[in-house]
């Protein structure tokens, strides 16, 4: 998701840019002026409170604010991300700001700031009260409101100086050269996110072959826990006869092994583009846990693809890989394999059920031919770095 907050002082020339930015990148605009006088309009408890303040003269609470802003991200899931204008406002703000994104499991990609010298500012208003008729835009009112921007905007721009987020864009230039600096820096952190994919399926969907062709057809890294708990078992560790009992009870390998091992991956990984999981997270509790562990890298979850097979195939599916020399050990009976299933459905169907709800989820029919469904898989990826970059 692409967070944006631009700033800029009165006469900067936000909404031009502002427009740019929305239809570029599937943003939904977020005006906190706005905001309020929908809310009124609409006469919701919000906006009867909002008007409350209004009414006596008084500043709207942050608390109202905040709530607004909140509802508004989350009446808009489809969105590539928001553009904040006018918000945060306050050094207060940017902290409420921080806190909101960490709920929303998100956060604010960058704010750029449009610099423009306070004289340009007021000459720039000046004309375009010559035009407008507006009578805030006089010299002694514009004045006074630069003067109260610069005052509350200075503590907010350092905030994101200080966590590496604030760009700052010549905003006497040209207009469309504005644009092209603002372009130029919301590339620049596209490009380096990270294209996350959780790939999901019962046992003997596919995740395995599909999971290895995206990592060679797109760049990114695999993570298997499968395969990493393969390679402890054969090499007969410790941990490796834990993961092996576990497996011929038909049971699921304990959090601590499986986070340890998943960690100690990331952290050893200088992947630049982005990572495909496969057999991780299968429970609530580990899913949490990935999402701590995303966010150690600024990272999160961009696509979940759940591959899907009926529940006779994939057990003949894995009946045959028990003869074959790539069995898996809980692919010896078919008994084991109907309590792997079961154990599958009862965990992990849950977490499936977590992200649809938190971001949605592509279902795709596995049966056919590898490239027949990989065909589908790949479209889903490239479809969805289209829309994350």
């Amino acid at each position: 998701m692409l967070n944006v907050a631009l700033f800029g002082p009165p006469g900067a020339g936000k909404g031009t840019q502002s427009e740019f930015l929305i239809n570029k990148y599937n943003l939904f605009y977020i005006s906190t002026g706005e905001l309020l006088r929908k809310e009124m309009a609409n006469n919701t408890k919000l906006g009867k409170d909002a008007k409350g303040y209004i009414s006596s003269g008084q500043l709207v609470s942050d608390e109202i604010i905040v709530q607004i802003i909140e509802k508004t991200i989350k009446e808009n899931p489809n969105s590539n991300g928001f553009l904040f204008d006018g918000f945060p406002r306050t050094y207060v703000q940017a902290y409420i700001l921080q806190g909101l994104m960490i709920k929303l499991h998100t956060s604010l990609s960058c704010l750029v700031s449009i610099h423009v010298p306070e004289e340009l500012s007021v000459e720039r208003l000046l004309r375009r009260g010559e035009n407008s008729g507006r009578l805030d835009d006089n010299d002694t009112v514009i004045r006074q409101r630069l003067k109260e921007y610069y005052n509350k905007t200075l503590p907010v721009l350092k905030f994101y100086q200080d966590k590496g987020i604030f760009y700052e864009v010549d905003g006497t230039k040209d207009v469309n050269d504005v644009t092209v600096e603002i372009e130029k820096v919301i590339e620049s952190i596209l490009s380096k996110r990270l294209f996350n994919i959780l790939l999901f399926g019962y046992p003997g969907s596919g995740r395995g072959h599909h999971g290895k062709a995206l990592v060679e057809k797109f760049g990114l890294e695999y993570i298997a826990t499968g395969r990493i708990l393969e390679h402890e078992v054969l090499e007969n560790t410790a941990i490796g006869k834990q993961i092996k009992s576990a497996y011929e009870e038909g049971e699921l390998v304990p959090d601590e092994i499986v986070v340890e091992i998943i960690e100690q991956t990331l952290d050893r990984s200088n992947n630049k583009t982005g990572f495909i999981f496969k057999g991780f997270p299968r429970t609530l509790v580990q899913s949490y846990i990935l999402d701590g562990l995303l966010q150690k890298l600024d990272t999160t979850i961009s696509k979940v693809i759940n591959l899907e097979v009926p529940p006779l195939d994939l057990i003949l599916r894995l009946n045959e890989r028990g003869t074959s020399g790539k069995k898996l050990p809980y692919d010896t009976s078919v008994a084991q394999i109907v309590r792997r299933l079961k154990e599958h459905e009862s965990k992990t169907v849950p977490v499936l059920e977590k992200y649809k709800q938190a971001q949605g989820i592509v279902t795709i029919d596995a049966l056919g031919s590898f490239e027949e469904v990989f065909s589908k898989v790949s479209d889903e990826v490239e479809l969805g770095m289209k829309n994350y970059r």
